[in-house]
């Protein structure tokens, strides 16, 4: 029996970061539930575009980014404290976020006697993000990304990272993911920081690389097909509204569209 294919959504609106982090949140718990009572859990990627916020990740503390704090939202972002690996970053219109919430201790059965590969790891599962992103820049931009740096993410040179990407697993069931930027629009924010902790590197985007003008929507087949390739796994769309997962899903679009109109 072949592995259960993931769903996939995009949502066309830019979302709030905290509640798309209540999102991941709800869903997980939603994972773990099903699981444990019946395995017919979901695995889904999410795929999206941040309003403007700057994150930081589980080692730093309030204590510490107080100033930062203080600093970035004078700037008119966001800015929250999250449990993801990584150091400060931001996320804005401009960038695709994925965050794909797998059970990574699925197994695929590919022999008559139902033996198959074993679960994933935490550093296969970050090595297989990093390819899926190395391989859309390749392929749907002609860009060759830098050879493996010793840092987490993608680069295009030692010194200009296009994607980031900051996990994190509990029971087996990840959250959080990655970010790849596409139009220039997010540079200026990044700009105002250290992106990860590395004061040599700046952030670029795919248009600074190909000096084309792009839409992130046009962005997204391309990045679901990539991540089904990878992960070998069928990707299907989300029926957005019918089961738990599409009610939790459908509730936030919802919500976002009203604020959309209110604003």
């Amino acid at each position: 029996m072949s592995l259960p294919p993931i769903v996939y959504h995009y949502f066309t609106q830019p979302l709030p970061y905290i509640r798309t982090l209540q999102l991941q949140e709800s869903i997980h718990a939603l994972q773990l539930h099903q699981r444990r009572s019946s395995s017919s859990h979901q695995d889904i990627l999410l795929l999206l575009q941040h309003r403007p916020v700057f994150t930081a990740g589980r080692r730093q503390t309030a204590s510490e980014t107080v100033t930062e704090r203080a600093r970035l939202t004078a700037l008119g972002a966001d800015f929250v404290l999250s449990q993801r690996g990584g150091e400060l970053t931001y996320h804005g219109p401009g960038q695709i976020v994925g965050y794909p919430l797998l059970d990574l201790g699925r197994h695929r059965t590919t022999t008559a006697n139902g033996a198959g590969p074993p679960p994933i790891g935490i550093r296969d599962y970050v090595s297989r993000l990093q390819r899926i992103l190395s391989l859309h820049l390749r392929e749907a931009h002609g860009i060759t990304p830098a050879a493996e740096s010793e840092h987490t993410g993608v680069f295009l040179s030692e010194h200009e990272k296009v994607a980031s990407i900051g996990v994190q697993v509990r029971h087996r069931l990840t959250s959080h993911g990655f970010a790849i930027n596409v139009t220039r629009e997010p540079r200026a924010w990044f700009d105002q920081i250290v992106a990860c902790g590395l004061e040599d590197v700046k952030a670029v985007s795919i248009e600074d690389a190909t000096a084309k003008k792009l839409d992130v929507r046009l962005e997204i087949s391309g990045i679901v097909e990539r991540f089904g390739r990878v992960m070998q796994r069928q990707m299907v769309p989300l029926d957005v509204g019918t089961d738990d997962l599409g009610k939790l899903v459908y509730a936030l679009e919802q919500e976002c569209r009203h604020d959309e109109r209110t604003t």
